[in-house]
């Protein structure tokens, strides 16, 4: 094998261990970008034998991931993106273990399925399982898009295949944390959709030829489809869908938690901070984009 997972934290010494340990066993390099962590982060990951980069943290994922990608030196075949609320269960160990060095030249793309699992609840209906996600590239193929939400690799170039096992998306965080990420998500996403509907800067975006099709289809789905119904209207809409077509009413009390917070009380807010910059802004691109950035401490 020839490996390098790619980590970025900041706060992360709840996390860290659990997601370092189930690289171990496949990796030949671990790299953290930590953004001047000011917990025992740091030292858990030297400690695990990792190897720690640091870089100011520019209220950017892409940003920062491509920092990492560019400064990180990694000169192995394959890098690997894994958040640090996540890990790699046994199975996929193993599979990336016995495939990896026999993947075709032609393939510059590995997805993996992603398990969220919500207060030790494996979400499993409501469109949530299996997402996928590519996850594991050829080193230098691949780059993450300029998006402030929901942003993918994408491949220079190469076919994706996918591997059968999972990565599990476990945030072990208090109610009132996962509310606080999610009303700054909020925002971001509400950006992006202004961006899109109001062209205020440019930013890379997703093909069918360079990424995931699973991803693509879905971006496609909410550009062109779900952002031009009504506000207010299509978060309830998602739910519905979620809950009831999809399943996720059976996904038991904590699952119903979840698809409601996630996806009702979240897209509400998404669209709540849409309609507020709409109305306040009224198509005057220039003050949209100053409040954004000044405003809503976001940058492009």
């Amino acid at each position: 094998m020839n490996i390098t997972a790619l980590i970025l934290t900041f706060n992360e010494s709840q996390h860290i261990e659990r997601c370092i340990k189930s690289l171990l066993p496949f990796c030949d390099r671990i790299c953290v970008v930590d953004s001047f962590s000011t917990d025992d982060t740091v030292e858990k990951v030297k400690a695990l034998g990792a190897e720690v980069f640091s870089n100011k943290w520019e209220n950017n994922y892409a940003k920062q991931l491509n920092w990492g990608l560019q400064n990180c030196n990694i000169s192995t075949d394959w890098t690997m993106r894994i958040d640090a609320d996540e890990y790699i269960l046994p199975e996929l160990q193993q599979e990336i273990t016995e495939k990896l060095d026999s993947i075709p030249e032609n393939v510059s793309g590995i997805e993996l399925k992603r398990r969220m699992i919500f207060k030790g609840k494996w979400v499993k209906r409501g469109g949530y399982y299996p997402i996928r996600l590519l996850r594991i590239f050829r080193t230098g193929m691949g780059i993450c898009e300029e998006r402030l939400m929901d942003e993918h690799i994408v491949l220079e170039s190469g076919d994706v295949i996918q591997f059968d096992h999972d990565v599990v998306d476990e945030n072990l965080n208090s109610i009132h944390w996962w509310v606080a990420k999610h009303n700054n998500y909020a925002r971001r996403e509400a950006t992006d959709i202004l961006n899109q509907k109001y062209d205020l800067v440019y930013s890379t975006d997703i093909n069918s030829t360079s990424s995931v099709k699973q991803a693509v289809l879905k971006r496609k789905i909410k550009n062109n489809f779900y952002n031009n119904l009504p506000l207010g209207v299509r978060p309830i809409l998602y739910f519905t869908i979620r809950m009831i077509p999809l399943l996720g009413i059976l996904d038991g009390p904590r699952g119903w938690i979840f698809h409601f917070m996630q996806g009702l009380w979240y897209r509400m807010l998404v669209d709540i901070n849409v309609m507020e910059m709409e109305e306040k802004c009224k198509g005057d691109k220039a003050l949209m984009t100053d409040i954004i950035k000044n405003d809503w401490k976001i940058e492009f």
